[in-house]
């Protein structure tokens, strides 16, 4: 009997052995899946990142360029800015903190006048152009800064366009009480607001009766000197991209969208009261818009460039009462698309146009380019001009005015004063002619040697 309590005891504990053998098997196969799908899943991902980089590493080979390394930004600095060298270049004019905008020389052919978005007004002494360093006189625009200027025929004032503004107003450069030279710059008068686009151009007549301002649209203003409307013209232009007041004071002109320059003739009775602005002559000829224009000193030759990618020289030396027209006398090809300036020099020998960083030079009388520069400036060219003597041009870019000896204008002169000297009469005119020629001579020389010239330098 024990024994058989023994046996019936014991029979129960097989199953529990049996279940807990089985689950433990499960566990352990549970445990070993899960190492073989970690393992294997890690060695996708190795598999993955060396076939990549095998990849990368062919395409290295056949293309035969390394996958250049990331470079940081932070410490990367701006290439250097890299002064313009050039034989024909005089000085560069630095002063201003903003770009220029506009500037033009004195009629007294003493000063340059620039004009900048850091508001400030600079007066420069033209005598000191081949001078090394250069000072200057300032002012400032108070509360706004000036667009365009453009000086009176005294040399004691000129008018300026407001940015913000809009308007007109007259400045005056007025002499110190304190024993100097020096003068100070100080607004006088300011015109009411009537142009409704911004302005794009002013000027006063060398008579001193009239001054102009052209804004964008197709509007010129004719004002007198208190600030009244002399008249308004519509240049039925579409749009205008320049306006100007030719140096003779006779005439002001326009050019836009259409190709064609418009000339009017501002006219006054004899006892110096305004009668009327008058058509005068067009100039017609190029097959697109005309960006720009400029007149000679007696405004006998105007030239012209056009986005038809030409610029035009031309006789106004005509009786347009009698409804002759101008006469084109030379036609050459330009460089550059887009907008471009253009210059004539006084004695109308050399055409100037500046467009981007690039300024490149013609001879009028046998319309060959003599010269292209390039990389001028850092920024693209606001102005353009020829100083009065006509041995300068100048030209703005960013902060800096380039100030470039006009050697095409020497040439010409040497070679026009050799043919008045075979025709000259009498001793006293070919002494007069020789020494002339011979200061023509000895200033080209000096600048083609390099002995006239200032390289600029870095700031």
């Amino acid at each position: 009997m024990p024994q058989l309590d023994v046996e019936e005891s014991a029979s129960p504990s097989v199953p529990l052995i049996a279940v807990t053998a089985a689950v433990g098997a499960i566990v352990l196969l549970i445990a070993l899946l899960c190492n073989v799908f970690k393992r294997d899943k890690k060695e996708q991902q190795i598999s993955e990142e060396t076939d990549k980089s095998k990849g990368e590493g062919q395409t290295e080979k056949l293309s035969g360029v390394k996958k250049p390394k990331p470079v940081p930004t932070k410490n990367v600095k701006k290439s250097a800015y890299v002064p313009f060298s050039h034989l024909w270049l005089s000085s560069t004019l630095k002063g201003h903190s903003s770009s220029i905008v506009s500037l033009d020389f004195s009629p007294n052919g003493k000063y340059l006048l620039t004009a900048s978005e850091d508001r400030a007004l600079l007066l420069w002494s033209v005598k000191e152009f081949q001078q090394k360093d250069h000072k200057y006189i300032r002012g400032n625009v108070d509360l706004d800064s000036a667009t365009h200027v453009a000086f009176s025929p005294d040399s004691r004032a000129f008018v300026a366009s407001l940015a913000t503004e809009n308007a007109i107003r007259i400045f005056r450069l007025v002499k110190k009480d304190d024993g100097s030279n020096n003068v100070s710059i100080t607004g006088a008068i300011t015109f009411p607001k009537k142009h409704k686009t911004d302005i794009i151009g002013v000027g006063i007549a060398s008579s001193g009766k009239y001054i102009m301002s052209c804004s964008g649209d197709t509007t010129i203003i004719i004002w007198d000197l208190k600030g009244d409307v002399l008249a308004t013209i519509d240049t039925h232009q579409m749009s205008n991209s320049c306006g100007k007041v030719s140096p003779c004071g006779r005439f002001v002109a326009s050019s836009g969208f259409t190709p064609d320059v418009k000339v009017w003739e501002v006219l006054f009775d004899k006892t110096g009261t305004f009668k009327e602005v008058k058509r005068a002559f067009e100039l017609k000829g190029h097959s697109a818009a005309v960006y720009t224009f400029d007149f000679n000193m007696d405004a006998r030759r105007m030239a012209s460039v056009s986005k038809d990618g030409t610029w035009k020289f031309w006789d106004t030396d005509v009786r347009y009462e009698m409804n002759q027209d101008p006469k084109l006398l030379k036609t050459g090809s330009v460089h550059f698309t887009g907008f471009s300036l253009i210059a004539l020099s006084p004695d109308s020998h050399t055409v100037a146009v500046g467009n981007g960083t690039s300024i490149a030079f013609w001879d009028t009388e046998t319309g060959k380019e003599q010269e292209l520069m390039k990389d001028v400036h850092s920024e693209s060219m606001t102005t353009l001009s020829f100083d009065i003597s006509g041995r300068y041009l100048v030209s703005s870019g960013g902060k800096h005015v380039q100030v470039l000896h006009n050697v095409p204008g020497y040439k010409a002169t040497i070679l026009e004063l050799e043919e008045k000297m075979k025709v000259a009469s009498g001793p006293g005119m070919k002494e007069r002619l020789k020494a002339q020629l011979t200061t023509a001579k000895e200033s080209l020389e000096s600048i083609l040697s390099g002995t006239n010239t200032v390289t600029e330098s870095k700031e």
